[in-house]
């Protein structure tokens, strides 16, 4: 799917889709453990989708850090900012609107960046882009988070490829080798985890940028 669709798509589904993903929400969960965010830092969510993971994050930063997402729909950023605001966080996090193939922040920009069920939806060749990006804005030993759908031999993963091929819009995301993509672009793991979600493999990968 080319960017100027995945925008329409997520702009029509951003008020039902924390409906539609549900099941992701404990996966999602162990990643944000994982991560570990600490007071004070900086930290970065790409596809923070209707903000439910901005929550944890805003809460553990506390006021002395701060945390910026970017995503792809307009649609999304609304809901999130709405969510935000419920929860009184709304001056905890900065977001906007952008593609991580070109992130607008600077070098070294943070401490931390999480992403869950999100770099599966990049084409193959955007992928490494994406995360040369995530290097140069990680400042030395900062940490990267990843959670996606692991391409793992398996009926379940070939029953889902198939669906994926015959509505990609719908069935958006596809499974990848998460933590051999992390560690192609140079990252060092330090963690790697596999739930199962519906009989479909989920990575979970800390990694870390040295150098």
């Amino acid at each position: 799917m080319n960017h100027s669709n995945a925008r329409i798509n997520y702009d029509r589904m951003s008020r039902w889709y924390d409906w539609f993903t549900g099941s992701e929400k404990r996966f999602t969960e162990i990643g944000l453990q994982t991560l570990n965010i600490q007071p004070g830092e900086k930290v970065l969510e790409i596809g923070f989708g209707t903000g439910q993971s901005l929550i944890g994050l805003a809460r553990s930063t506390s006021e002395t850090g701060k945390v910026f997402g970017l995503d792809l729909s307009g649609g999304m950023l609304q809901v999130a900012n709405k969510k935000l605001s419920r929860y009184g966080l709304s001056n905890r996090v900065d977001l906007c609107l952008g593609d991580a193939t070109s992130l607008p922040y600077t070098d070294e920009f943070c401490e931390a960046i999480f992403v869950s069920f999100t770099l599966e939806l990049f084409d193959t060749p955007e992928i490494p882009l994406v995360l040369d990006e995530f290097k140069r804005v990680l400042v030395d030993g900062g940490r990267l988070c990843v959670v996606a759908l692991e391409n793992k031999e398996s009926r379940a993963v070939k029953i889902y490829d198939w669906f994926h091929s015959q509505w990609p819009i719908l069935v958006d995301c596809r499974p990848i080798d998460v933590n051999g993509t992390i560690a192609s672009a140079g990252f060092t793991t330090v963690e790697a985890r596999q739930e199962t979600m519906w009989g479909l493999p989920v990575g979970i990968i800390l990694a870390r940028k040295y150098g």
